[in-house]
């Protein structure tokens, strides 16, 4: 079958480029630096709970894929993220949010920490706060992270991003070995015209990352949107002062931005202008925030 044969190859190549890694990364000291949150965010874009290697025994990998079904399931957009309880946690659920860039309810379980943010339009601050207050002392992980996605589903608004249906890869990343290790054992002419082809695929790929993120980002933008309608500022109302206007044109100008941000995209790096001109404008704390309906 192709997928032995695929698995066969990438077997016959692991000493290759495992030995290739070895020499590239020799005269690196020091310890391995907590994985980058860019890389956790597009881990999120393709599966809604990720586990830190570094904190695989906090949560089973079993486990882990019980629950990313359980919210798969339900549709929702729903983010579980499980890391090591050294990992740096300046600005760390803004940051998340501004890589993966995806409307929706962030709960982080920091070594035996947890803690979790949302977007307004998918769940407000209270309601997050009480989600983590009734999970606090549920017991290990996997009791705790269980409680909080079982009660996060049955509270939470919004759809789950289109590109956790586009069959997100998962494990060692099987095109990458085969490239590499197809590098290494070529050589001469054929290596080089190898690598012309791998570099054109390579192109394609980084495209088609890019229409994946284009639909999630579109969502965010278009929830954005939203959420400036349910406003509804009137600069010239009773009770607007000056900071009130600033801050709504400031909103209003990111949202704009973030549109054109987006139609200029050309690859997936340029995502990143994009997400934070959105969060940019979502923070506009002296705007009045009025409820639904």
């Amino acid at each position: 079958m192709k997928v032995a044969r695929t698995r066969t190859f990438v077997r016959l190549l692991i000493v290759p480029v495992a030995a290739a890694l070895a020499v590239l990364t020799a005269g690196a000291p020091g310890a391995q630096a907590a994985t980058d949150v860019s890389e956790v965010a597009r881990q999120l874009r393709e599966s809604p709970v990720y586990v830190d290697p570094g904190a695989q025994d906090i949560l089973a990998k079993s486990d882990a894929q019980a629950l990313a079904d359980k919210i798969e399931a339900a549709d929702k957009p729903v983010f579980v993220t499980v890391l090591p309880a050294d990992y740096p946690t300046q600005n760390l659920f803004q940051n998340l949010r501004t890589e993966t860039g995806v409307t929706g309810l962030y709960g982080i379980r920091l070594g035996d920490r947890f803690d979790a943010r949302a977007d307004s339009s998918v769940l407000s601050r209270q309601g997050v706060r009480n989600l983590v207050t009734s999970v606090q002392g549920a017991g290990d992980a996997k009791a705790q992270l269980n409680d909080f996605v079982d009660s996060a589903l049955r509270n939470t608004g919004g759809t789950a991003p289109g590109s956790w249906s586009d069959g997100a890869s998962s494990g060692v990343p099987v095109g990458g070995l085969i490239t590499v290790g197809a590098v290494l054992v070529a050589g001469g002419a054929g290596g080089y015209a190898l690598v012309r082809r791998n570099r054109r695929r390579h192109e394609e790929e980084r495209q088609a990352a890019l229409e994946k993120l284009r639909v999630v980002v579109d969502e965010d933008i278009t929830a954005f949107g939203e959420e400036l309608d349910r406003l509804d500022f009137h600069p010239g109302e009773p009770g607007a002062n000056d900071a009130m206007r600033a801050d709504y044109e400031h909103a209003l100008d990111a949202y704009e931005q973030s549109k054109s941000f987006m139609a200029a995209a050309r690859k997936p790096e340029d995502v990143r202008a994009v997400t934070e001109s959105v969060e940019d404008g979502r923070f506009a704390p002296r705007l009045p925030r009025r409820p639904p309906g």
